[in-house]
């Protein structure tokens, strides 16, 4: 069996299944992205003493990823393919909570690490003495909720990866209707290793 020749040139598609392949390439990788998240914090989350900063942005990065998976500009991933995975409503609750995580850890106005509370530091005979500012830190992320959000993104990327490859069939049959002539006229895509 020999392999197939490497394309000496790539075309950019202008086509409506092209867009939407690399749409699905685009939610593939932050899936992925995602995953790979998920992956480190559980490695930082079994430490003695969790960086907060880097368990805060791995956590971030990856709620970040994940809802964007489902932006309803593209509609290529919705709760519906949640509904169809295998303990679908469990993953629909969870996917209903990060959407409200994603909300709090991205929120311009609210500091989504600690919350804040002003009091009146006061003598024994009761008159104010100073003005306290005490800080409470909120929890951070805890590893079951990493993992499920982990074996979530597993499970959906397998869901869009088999849409790719279909996606794939479409597009290269659409580039094949197209004339050699035709095809030149269509822009260089310039690859880079």
């Amino acid at each position: 069996m020999t392999a197939p020749a490497t394309p000496t040139t790539v075309r950019a598609l202008d086509l409506p299944s092209a867009g939407k392949l690399a749409g699905l390439a685009a939610v593939f990788e932050d899936l992925q992205y995602a995953l790979r998240c998920c992956e480190h914090l559980v490695s930082r989350l079994g430490r003695r003493e969790p960086d907060p900063v880097l368990v805060e942005a791995l956590w971030t990065g990856a709620l970040l990823a994940y809802v964007r998976c489902f932006s309803p500009r593209s509609a290529l991933l919705t709760t519906t393919d949640l509904d169809e995975l295998e303990d679908g409503a469990e993953f629909r609750r969870l996917h209903d909570v990060l959407l409200r995580l994603r909300d709090h850890l991205a929120s311009r106005h609210v500091n989504p690490r600690e919350a804040f509370t002003v009091g009146a530091a006061q003598a024994n005979d009761g008159t104010p003495t100073g003005i306290a500012v005490v800080s409470s830190p909120r929890p951070l992320v805890e590893e079951p909720t990493v993992r499920m959000l982990g074996r979530l993104a597993y499970l959906l990327a397998g869901r869009v990866d088999a849409r790719m490859r279909e996606q794939q069939r479409e597009v290269l049959d659409a580039a094949a209707a197209l004339s050699p002539a035709e095809l030149a006229t269509l822009p260089v895509v310039h690859l880079t290793s």
